[in-house]
């Protein structure tokens, strides 16, 4: 999925949630779940996307409707060789679509500022 297939599904209501992946090395990969199925965040090439960080990840979705958005960490166990397979959730964390310095400044509360 691209990020113009992102924001038609978003648009229509059907994006479950978003979850940023954040990979070892500094690496994000965003992932969208569109009726219960995940689908890799692609640019258009079809290469899977790499993004620098959750403020990156924003900007880039600045456009969307406000879906759940998580930052899931990815469980090392996977990542290295020769262990076994663990029963291990990865570290799934809502965070905030837009970051609250941009909320801020779109806010008419006088004590929002």
């Amino acid at each position: 999925m691209n990020l113009q297939e992102l924001t038609a599904f978003a648009h229509a209501g059907l994006v479950d949630e978003l979850n940023l992946i954040s990979m070892e090395g500094g690496i994000y990969l965003l992932e969208a779940r569109v009726r219960g199925v995940a689908y890799p965040l692609n640019d258009l090439n079809g290469k899977t996307l790499h993004l620098r960080s959750v403020e990156h990840a924003r900007d880039l979705l600045h456009a969307l409707p406000k879906v759940p958005f998580n930052l899931v960490h990815a469980v090392v166990h996977d990542e290295m060789c020769g262990l076994h397979t663990v029963d291990e959730q990865p570290l799934s964390v809502p965070i905030a679509f837009q970051d609250r310095k941009s909320t801020r400044l779109n806010s008419s509360h006088p004590l929002d500022l």
